[in-house]
């Protein structure tokens, strides 16, 4: 009887240690945007995002003068009876045109970085997935293309096309796609291999559903910082091109424009200029802050309980 009770207190010691060894060691999953809120830059980068992204939609709302009026009794200058910041060179309110110059440069770049991600998604994980000569073919045109530098190519896009919204956002979201095709492709390449994968096309599961099902969601990692680094360049070159005369035309209010039409008189009125400049140095700050908080989320994808 003493040998069973011994057995059997061995047994419960045992499986009492078994019990406790998982828990010391156990992890759990973390959703994505608790690991990157979780971060500092995290959440700096989004709350000087949502700030800015929450001025520049609903400015158009608050405007206190039409963005068209003009004084020209205060033209250039940088306090007026009108405005706290002044007026332009043409009199007009800048803080008017301020207020509704972020809306069109914020959807114009979320339009382009949505365009580029998926066209370089789909081309990225195609090249993955089917291999062979196709992949090589379309890697070597992605590396072609990524020779040309993109703001050049935009010029010369826009030159040939037009400054118009449609063109400015495609050439953009284009130019964007080969870099975000090469990021899909060596996610693709790390989860092609995987068994579910396998049995997806054991079954016979068509090829545009593996991608769609089996394959997308497991590359949202790398898919997602990829993103927000897209979005800071399209917001820089979509100022950038606005600032060359090549994005919206005079007289719509925009903050590149702004910065190209008030730059001549800086030293006199430095409002036209210091607010859009702020503002786009602002907004690429916390995209770039939380496409950083982004990649360390994807790096870590559980904590230890």
């Amino acid at each position: 009887m003493s040998t069973d009770a011994n057995s059997l207190d061995d047994l419960k010691s045992a499986a009492t240690d078994a019990a406790e060894v998982p828990k010391e060691s156990q992890t759990t999953y973390v959703p994505f945007y608790k690991r990157v809120l979780a971060q500092k830059q995290g959440k700096i980068g989004l709350i000087i995002t949502v700030v800015v992204v929450a001025l520049a939609l609903c400015g158009p709302l608050l405007l206190p003068w039409a963005t068209g009026n003009t004084a020209t009794e205060f033209v250039t200058k940088p306090f007026s009876p009108y405005g706290l910041f002044g007026s332009d060179n043409l009199g007009r309110d800048v803080f008017s045109r301020f207020l509704a110059g972020g809306v069109t440069l914020i959807v114009y770049a979320v339009l382009a970085t949505a365009l580029g991600m998926v066209v370089g998604a789909i081309i990225g994980m195609l090249a993955a997935y089917v291999g062979g000569t196709f992949d090589a073919v379309i890697m070597r045109l992605n590396d072609v293309i990524l020779a040309i530098p993109q703001l050049v190519f935009a010029l010369l896009a826009i030159t040939v096309l037009g400054p118009q919204g449609w063109v400015l956002v495609t050439v953009i979201g284009l130019t964007h796609a080969p870099r975000i095709a090469r990021v899909a492709r060596s996610a693709t390449l790390g989860v092609i291999t995987e068994d579910y994968i396998k049995a997806a096309e054991m079954y016979a599961m068509p090829r545009w559903k593996v991608l769609i099902r089996e394959l997308l969601p497991n590359i949202t990692g790398p898919l997602s910082v990829e993103a927000g680094l897209r979005l800071t360049y399209s917001i820089g070159y979509i100022a950038s091109l606005s600032f060359l005369g090549l994005g919206l035309q005079p007289p719509a209010a925009d903050w590149g424009l702004m910065i190209n039409e008030n730059r001549i008189a800086l030293s006199i009125q430095p409002w036209g200029v210091l607010l859009p400049v702020i503002a786009i140095a602002l907004l690429t700050i916390g995209t770039n802050l939380l496409a950083d908080s982004f990649a360390r989320a994807t790096a870590s994808t559980s904590v230890e309980a």
